[in-house]
């Protein structure tokens, strides 16, 4: 009776499925608005909320869209883009930290998960390859929590590097599962397809991570000042992987996958055009697949099979437990505490972008059935609300283990950046990085123009340029979502109305550019540099990138052992950490012993035991110079002399070093003593 009721009441909700585009269109907008934040109201993520929505509008709910072609269509593209973000979120550089661990978690929280996984699906009547496919999803997870653990301030920490690493090998090993079940269910798994399959799988891997970081590297060399074709190019990597993906035999989100694992490197997480390719994706494309999973699900199925409730249940109970197994286990093993073992756990236990797309795929060559997509949506819903909540529980606990150990006085340094501009399009690269120091500490950035007066009054077109300039500054601030208060200034002097600014402003630091080199008489009576270092009461960075500061491979911190025990060290470590995070590269810290210097550890409560330091003795240039390789940023520590001294600040080492490596990016570090 129940159950007649309810087909009665579904199919006459609207007499059919709302077919012009503008209406359609507009009904998803809706959802996209209205669900996630109704969702997150209640503290639930947003990603529930979108995925039930599909559910509502859907044929199998009050029937307002159908699962059309265009669904279909923008549902795929929103696959491939929710499995390209999740490869943009991976980098193959957190395998270098803690690897071994890394390893070992992967290992385990991928085989756990299947084994347990199949077990427990065969044990309710599933067949082979079905139980195989469903602990393949059992086995991947989504860093969810992530975010959490990035305001905790435990990023850097063992738990967090072990985690990562872990993640990106269970996922690659359960999408390779997925393309064998997938080829093996279309009748396909030969021998031929296995002589096939391996070698072209390497070429094609070993093509997508060496060839697009270089193709990549070339075009934003070639085209980076064009933003548009930046985000054209990335779409476009995207898909011709993918579909590279599908000529090899595997599934295209494998390919995704990879794409973004290969592309990450360019893309430093704090620019622009990793903001716009995170709003599109989020908003647009990833939506509308998570819109279109919801219209899979039929819910009359858990009244009308009561197996349902049951697959629901072994679903859910297995995902959690055989979560928990691979963190306990490990936690052990590596002698974690309680603490550290549960925000493993929180953060791999999500279950959400890899789980959906392989339940898709699955669905779509009619591989498991609506039981096992009802479940999947349950499972789901329980993981994405346990995992954030576990996460920030325990994840309070942990200390976290890149703190320094004297704070920088003035607050963080990012706080207020203060970066002249002259010319935006040639200037870039400083731009970015005053963007990259503001928006990770929520700060704010202070582009600055000033207009020199020299006894005459300014002309109304260099008052116009002046706001031209201000306003391209403040449009490229806004597009990497970064709080902008652009400042035009007419002054007597370039460093007094720089100093001036920063004074006034409050500024927490000064980046400047610089040439690479002195002209005769800067080096005899100092140039602009000098004197805004010698002006300034806030440090300065005077930086030179002959090359995108996003094709930087190596943070490389050189440094001697009297600089090192200086009070302001520490925060040269933090600044080299900070930049190492953010434009995704590897930090190497160097220690330059003179040959009649006294060598001293500083291991021992200077510089953190988890950054690897070389230690050489020997010349200072001649040393550096040897260990640098191309796309390397060189930090270095300059030194602010007496205020009477008229000889340049910057000396000859930085400029012997820039003279041999004209390619190389340069930043030297003056910290207010």
């Amino acid at each position: 009776m129940f159950i007649d009721a309810i087909n009665f009441l579904l199919p006459t909700v609207v007499s059919a499925p709302i077919k012009e585009p503008v209406p359609v269109f507009l009904t998803i907008l809706g959802i996209m608005l209205i669900a996630p934040l109704l969702f997150e109201k209640i503290r639930l993520p947003g990603i529930v909320g979108l995925i039930l929505a599909g559910v509502i509008v859907g044929p199998h709910g009050f029937g307002l869209l159908a699962r059309d072609s265009t669904i279909v269509l923008l549902g795929t593209v929103g696959l491939l883009f929710l499995m390209f973000m999740a490869g943009l979120e991976t980098s193959l550089d957190d395998m270098k930290y803690n690897a071994d661990k890394a390893l070992i978690f992967g290992l385990l929280t991928f085989a756990i998960p299947m084994i347990l996984g199949t077990v427990a699906m065969l044990a309710i009547g599933y067949g082979f390859l079905p139980a195989i496919l469903v602990a393949s999803c059992f086995a991947s997870h989504t860093l969810l929590a992530l975010p959490i653990a990035s305001k905790l301030g435990i990023m850097r920490s063992q738990v967090l590097t072990t985690t990562l690493g872990g993640t990106l090998i269970t996922n690659i090993l359960a999408l390779l599962v997925l393309a064998v079940v997938v080829r093996a269910h279309q009748g396909n798994l030969t021998l031929q397809f296995w002589l096939f399959l391996i070698p072209s799988l390497i070429i094609y891997t070993f093509l997508t991570l060496w060839g697009v970081p270089r193709l990549g590297k070339w075009f934003f060399r070639r085209f980076g000042h064009d933003e548009g074709a930046e985000f054209t190019f990335v779409l476009a990597t995207l898909f011709v992987v993918s579909y590279g993906a599908d000529i090899v035999q595997i599934e295209p989100i494998i390919g995704a996958f990879l794409a973004g694992v290969a592309i990450t490197q360019l893309i430093p997480q704090l620019s622009p055009l990793m903001n716009r390719i995170q709003f599109i994706g989020n908003t647009l494309f990833v939506p509308f697949f998570l819109i279109s999973v919801g219209m899979l699900v039929n819910p009359k199925i858990l009244i009308q099979e009561p197996k349902s409730l049951i697959v629901s249940g072994v679903m859910v109970t297995v995902a959690i437990i055989a979560k928990y197994l691979p963190a306990w286990g490990a936690g052990k093993l590596f002698a974690f505490n309680h603490d550290k073992i549960m925000v493993i756990f929180g953060l791999s236990v999500a279950q959400a972008a890899s789980t959906l797309a392989a339940i898709t795929v699955a669905y779509n060559i009619k591989l498991v059935d609506q039981l096992t997509v009802n479940g999947t949506i349950a499972m789901i819903l329980v993981t994405c609300i346990a995992s954030p909540w576990v996460t920030a529980k325990w994840g309070k606990k942990i200390k976290p283990e890149d703190a320094t150990t004297q704070k920088p006085q003035g607050g963080k340094l990012g706080d207020r950046v203060l970066v002249p501009v002259a010319n935006p399009n040639t200037e870039d690269n400083l731009l970015k990085l005053a963007m990259i120091l503001a928006k990770s500490a929520a700060g704010t950035l202070l582009p600055l123009h000033i207009l020199i007066e020299e006894g005459e009054a300014i002309s109304p077109a260099d008052k116009a340029r002046q706001n031209q300039l201000l306003s391209t500054a403040e449009m490229i601030a806004h597009a990497a979502v970064t709080k902008v208060l652009p400042i035009g200034r007419i002054d007597e002097s370039i460093d007094k109305g720089i100093a001036r600014v920063a004074e006034e402003k409050q500024a927490s630091v000064i980046v400047c550019g610089w040439k690479g080199y002195s002209t005769y008489q800067e080096n005899l009576f100092g140039g602009v540099i000098d004197k805004i270092v010698q002006r300034s009461s806030v440090p300065v960075l005077v930086s030179r990138f002959p090359l995108p500061i996003e094709h930087t491979s190596r943070v490389f911190l050189a440094f001697t052992t009297q600089q090192a025990q200086a009070i302001s060290f520490p925060q040269n470590i933090k600044l080299a950490k900070t930049l190492a995070t953010e434009l995704k590269a590897s930090l190497q810290l160097l220690q330059v012993v003179s040959s009649k210097g006294v060598d001293i550890d500083l291991t021992d409560g200077i510089i953190p035991a988890d950054i690897p330091v070389q230690k050489l003795q020997g010349n200072f240039v001649r040393e550096v110079s040897r260990l640098l390789k191309p796309n390397d940023l060189l930090l270095l520590n300059g030194t602010v002399a007496q205020k009477s001294q008229i000889f340049s600040l910057l000396g000859h080492i930085p400029e012997a070093i820039a003279h041999h490596h004209p390619k190389v990016a340069m930043m030297i570090l003056y910290f207010p003593q």
